[in-house]
């Protein structure tokens, strides 16, 4: 049975080196930046979820106003049928030898039945505004979760830069960069 050897990289080598030497000093500057970055990890799947979320919630809105103004169409379809009958029952009360009593009868039906036809057309209508007007709201909610999370990203890459060149003014960028994160959350998450 042959064994494997493992030959390490000069990559690999400096890194257990450095990581050596940090951990041998008692430097925890590197320590310290991966929690940070461990728990803006974490903020950022959160606002990634909520984003996710708020986003499926204002297509689904968006999509019961579709639904309305298409149930409200339909009865603006019914109340314009019921116009044209109205009109032919009216026509036909002039016309010589007809039941003018009859039609007129039947005219008065159809208005009647037109009033009830528009009421619930216009209802349906307010109904799809209703609905656009939550879907946009919480489309508006979206977009805060979303600069929220895009902060959080840049504070993550940030984080790396600063591990690579232990720059202590890009730490404090870093966390900046997540301080104004967790602010457009917090914005988002009161619907602001």
């Amino acid at each position: 049975m042959s064994e494997e050897f493992e030959v390490p990289s000069p990559h690999e080598h400096h890194l257990e080196h450095v990581t050596e030497h940090a951990h041998g000093s008692g430097d925890n500057f590197a320590g310290k930046i991966a929690v940070m970055t461990a728990i803006m990890a974490t903020v950022g799947a959160m606002f990634s979820y909520q984003a996710g979320s708020t986003e499926s919630e204002a297509a689904m809105n968006k999509n019961n106003a579709a639904i309305k103004k298409t149930e409200a169409s339909n009865q603006w379809n019914y109340y314009q049928a019921k116009s044209s009958r109205q009109n032919l029952a009216e026509l036909a009360t002039h016309i010589p030898g007809v039941d003018a009593a009859h039609y007129a009868a039947e005219a008065a039906r159809y208005k009647g039945e037109k009033e009830v036809v528009q009421k619930k057309a216009q209802e349906l209508e307010e109904e799809a505004s209703a609905w656009d007007e939550k879907s946009e709201q919480v489309l508006h909610q979206h977009h805060r979760w979303a600069q929220a999370m895009t902060a959080i990203q840049i504070a993550i890459s940030l984080a790396a830069i600063t591990l690579l060149t232990r720059k202590e003014w890009l730490k404090k960028v870093a966390y900046g960069a997540a301080g104004v994160s967790v602010v457009l959350g917090i914005l988002a998450w009161q619907h602001i």
